[in-house]
């Protein structure tokens, strides 16, 4: 695993959100369907945590 590897939580049009590797953020890769993002974050422990956040603070739909 890359030490360097930062993590994105990113809102979708429905309104959940989902935790993705910035490799999957970046450049053309990127999804039209983001609406919103956060990060980078250190871990993705650290995104689950911030994730829950933003569902606890009515920016996410839980799953």
């Amino acid at each position: 695993m890359d030490i360097t590897q930062k993590w994105y939580i990113v809102k979708r049009q429905d309104g959940h959100c989902e935790i993705l590797p910035n490799e999957q953020i970046a450049g053309e890769n990127k999804d039209p369907n983001i609406v919103e993002q956060w990060g980078p974050l250190a871990s993705k422990q650290e995104a689950i945590a911030r994730r829950v956040g933003l569902i606890r603070a009515g920016k996410c739909q839980p799953v």
